[in-house]
C-alpha cells in the first residue's frame, strides 16, 4: 500500500532479516553488540513521526510503516497473516520462493488489502480470487 492512501496509510515491506553491524574497534564483533544491533523491538515510534512495525518469519522480515494512529496489535496480526498466507501458497517460506512468486504474492496482496484496509485473510477464500500458481 503506498504512502498517502486511505486506511492505515501503511507502507508494507519485506527484508531477508540479514542485518550487519559495524563490530569493535580492533575488527571483531562482540555478541552482544550483533545482538543488540539485529533485535529491534516489533514495534517503535521514531522521531519522524512514523510507527514502524516487523515481524520475523524464517529469517525473513515482514515489516510496516505508518503514521497513523493504528493498532499495533492489528499491524502485527496482519503481517503475521500475510507471512502464513504466503507459506500456505507457495509451501515454504522463503527468499527464494518469494523472488520466483513474486507475481503471485503481489496478487495476494492485491487481495489482502484495499486502500490499507484487510480484506480476505483466509488461504482457503483467496483461492477464489487468486488465479498464478506457485512456482516450486
Amino acid at each position: 500500500v503506498a504512502p498517502g492512501t486511505p486506511g492505515m496509510d501503511t507502507t508494507l515491506g519485506l527484508g531477508s532479516g540479514k542485518m550487519s553491524s559495524l563490530g569493535d574497534a580492533d575488527g571483531s564483533e562482540s555478541k552482544e553488540s550483533a545482538k543488540r544491533f539485529g533485535d529491534a523491538p516489533p514495534v517503535f515510534v521514531m522521531p519522524d513521526g512514523y510507527s514502524y512495525m516487523h515481524v520475523k518469519r524464517n529469517g525473513l522480515i515482514f515489516g510496516c510503516a505508518t503514521e497513523k494512529n493504528v493498532s499495533p496489535v492489528v499491524v502485527i496480526e496482519l503481517l503475521s497473516k500475510i507471512a502464513k498466507v504466503f507459506k500456505d501458497y507457495c509451501g515454504t517460506l522463503s527468499e527464494e520462493s518469494i523472488r520466483k512468486n513474486f507475481i503471485l504474492l503481489y496478487e495476494l496482496l492485491d487481495e489482502l488489502l484495499d486502500y490499507g484496509y484487510p480484506q480476505v485473510t483466509q488461504t482457503e477464500n483467496l483461492k477464489a480470487f487468486v488465479y498464478n500458481e506457485p512456482i516450486v
